[in-house]
């Protein structure tokens, strides 16, 4: 299993940590063993849920220049038709994907193309799914044009757990479909602004995997 170099510095604190409680478990209960052996267990489950979300899996792309591919693992929370107001400055349609702390939380580019415009916004923790989250929370906006001049604006929103956006990309860079472009730690959403005649292939609730489940196709 690869894990995310963003989790390199906590997991090997948390091990670290570990190792030191687990150590304290014998020392002071080492006679009462439902103690010891429960903080043992519970402090291991602890671990390895923090483990596995610093998981990066191996996934086969369907590059299509068409397509409009998952950008995150998560659930679909919106589907809709909305004003798109820091960049396109009309209508849009958006779906967006909320990742719950046991997904994996690395971003995928949805489109190959140049990246068009690129912004970091400081600003709120409220929880991912609050419908002021897009506008009001800790964010990143991502264009990408695709070969055909078709404009794409993603957004990586932090939710009330996730304290740290990281991104890859800036203006000027060529990205592939696919590819990562960011991560988000613990809990968080990202959006998808597309074109009103894009097709939506994704259903609301649906689990998405990132850089497989085709979201969208272009006209």
């Amino acid at each position: 299993m690869t894990l995310h170099k963003e989790g390199h510095k906590l997991l090997i604190w948390l091990f670290s940590m570990g190792v030191a409680i687990i150590y304290g478990a014998i020392i002071f209960y080492g006679n009462v063993p439902i103690m010891k052996y429960g903080i043992i267990g519970v402090y291991s489950m602890f671990f390895l849920v923090v483990l596995q979300f610093f998981r990066i899996p191996k996934r086969l792309v369907p590059v299509n220049p068409k397509h409009i591919i998952a950008p995150a693992d998560g659930k679909v929370v919106v589907i809709e038709e909305t004003e798109e107001t820091e960049y396109f400055n009309d209508k849009r349609r958006q779906v967006s994907i909320f990742m719950s702390p046991i997904n994996v939380h690395n971003n995928r580019n949805p489109v190959s193309g140049i990246v068009k415009f690129f912004k970091y916004h400081p600003g709120k923790f409220l929880v991912a799914w609050h419908p002021k989250a897009s506008t009001d929370n800790e964010r990143t906006t991502v264009v990408v044009e695709n070969e055909s001049g078709v404009e794409v604006l993603f957004r990586q929103i932090a939710g009330a757990l996730a304290k740290r956006i990281c991104w890859y990309v800036d203006e000027g860079d060529k990205v592939q479909q696919g590819e990562e472009f960011g991560f988000i730690k613990f809990g968080s959403r990202v959006d998808l602004f597309l074109p009103l005649d894009a097709k939506i292939l994704v259903d609301l609730d649906q689990k998405s995997v990132g850089g497989e489940t085709i979201i969208a196709e272009l006209a």
